[in-house]
């Protein structure tokens, strides 16, 4: 998907259905969570690598726009970008995909906080280096 510069399949579990079959919208945040997890892995290390330098990212806001429903057993495509670094905040954003339709897009905001005090620290400029390298992909 043009813009993307990682992705990760998902499959609809049972689990994140709802009483009319239909994936929980609740899902669709986790779903961020695995992409935004796996890009951190490939690019920086891993969400790890953060937490041993003394660094918490915490989510500031999530916004998710549902676009078609998705169902038990879907095979979906979760396309992550990270941009908008700036200070202690950065920015994921997201398109999911089933084929050729996107079912929902949308994006979190971040900031990075010492792990130990969760005041507001600077990007690190490894992770910083890391995520413009990547995107520069």
């Amino acid at each position: 998907m043009d813009g993307f510069t990682f992705s990760v399949p998902i499959r609809v579990r049972f689990a994140d259905t709802d009483a009319q079959g239909i994936a929980h919208n609740s899902a669709f945040l986790v779903w961020f969570e695995v992409a935004r997890v796996e890009y951190l892995r490939e690019f920086a290390g891993g969400y790890q690598a953060l937490r041993d330098h003394g660094v918490e990212a915490i989510v500031l806001e999530s916004f998710c726009r549902y676009r078609l429903p998705v169902r038990f057993d879907d095979e979906l495509v979760v396309h992550t970008r990270c941009d908008g670094l700036r200070g202690a905040r950065f920015r994921y954003e997201y398109a999911i995909v089933r084929g050729d339709e996107t079912v929902a897009d949308g994006r979190t905001e971040h900031a990075c906080v010492d792990a130990v005090t969760l005041r507001p620290t600077r990007v690190p400029g490894w992770l910083a280096d890391a995520i413009r390298e990547a995107e520069s992909a």
